[in-house]
């Protein structure tokens, strides 16, 4: 009786399953299909949905995840092309015209001024660029395309609980992986991590203040320990290494802060 039942179990249709990858754009609409089912019973509501059957296919997005070039670079070289010694300069200046906003931070985060501006200058140059790909349309791609579906996944329903919640809309604008904001957070990270620092009632990743708070919320929900040091080998160094993967940016960003604080 037992095996009798357990087969019967595993011949009934998997709801749960994740709606089938694809390597091009012929099975996008249909997989949308598929993953709104999926979406929905993550607890995205009618935005959200409507967002994602209004997505469309991100050819730039998937051009650009083939071609990460810049990761594979020297440190050296990693830091001359994004232009580290004018974040550095550009973040002491930024740092000496408002101290009171990146003390206020760090006091409530433990996250010194220096990480959280040398990230800043290096996802968007402070703000002057902060991505020109639909942030809908790129995430939804992403965990359609087999390559990396699974990690993607979670941050497409990030995103369109994101719509829900009024954070973005189709229109926002964020890089060719759907990282939106001042800071460039996926939007799974930005569903979680998000601070409505401004008081206005929603968290605007466009907005330098929600921004910045989100990403030392980011930082210290991740494990940061206040006062203690940040480079390679030392215990915050572990924090950096969570927002972005690449070793040549963990250590930009340690090597940039470090300036910035000196």
């Amino acid at each position: 009786m037992l095996r009798f039942v357990l087969l019967f179990v595993l011949a009934l249709p998997s709801y749960a399953a994740a709606a089938p990858c694809g390597n091009t754009s012929d099975g996008f609409d249909a997989w949308k299909q598929d993953f709104a089912k999926q979406a929905k019973r993550a607890g995205v509501k009618k935005k959200g949905l409507q967002a994602l059957a209004q997505s469309q296919y991100a050819t730039r997005t998937i051009a650009a995840d083939r071609n990460q070039k810049s990761f594979k670079y020297s440190l050296d070289k990693f830091m001359q092309i994004r232009g580290a010694d004018t974040i550095v300069a550009q973040g002491r200046k930024r740092k000496a015209r408002n101290p009171q906003f990146y003390a206020a931070l760090e006091r409530q985060y433990g996250v010194p001024s220096g990480v959280l501006i040398a990230i800043h200058g290096m996802e968007t140059g402070f703000g002057n660029f902060m991505g020109d790909s639909q942030v809908v349309s790129a995430i939804t791609t992403l965990a359609y395309d087999c390559r990396r579906s699974e990690f993607f996944i979670p941050h497409a329903i990030g995103a369109l609980k994101l719509v829900d919640q009024g954070s973005i809309t189709t229109a926002t604008k964020g890089a060719k992986h759907g990282e939106l904001g001042h800071t460039q957070f996926l939007p799974g990270n930005a569903l979680n991590y998000g601070v409505d620092a401004t008081g206005d009632g929603w968290v605007d990743f466009y907005n330098m203040t929600d921004a910045l708070a989100s990403t030392a919320n980011f930082l210290r929900q991740k494990g940061w320990k206040p006062g203690r040091g940040y480079q390679p080998g030392q215990p915050n160094f572990e924090v950096i290494q969570k927002w972005n993967a690449a070793s040549v940016y963990q250590k930009s960003i340690a090597i940039m802060a470090a300036r910035i604080d000196g």
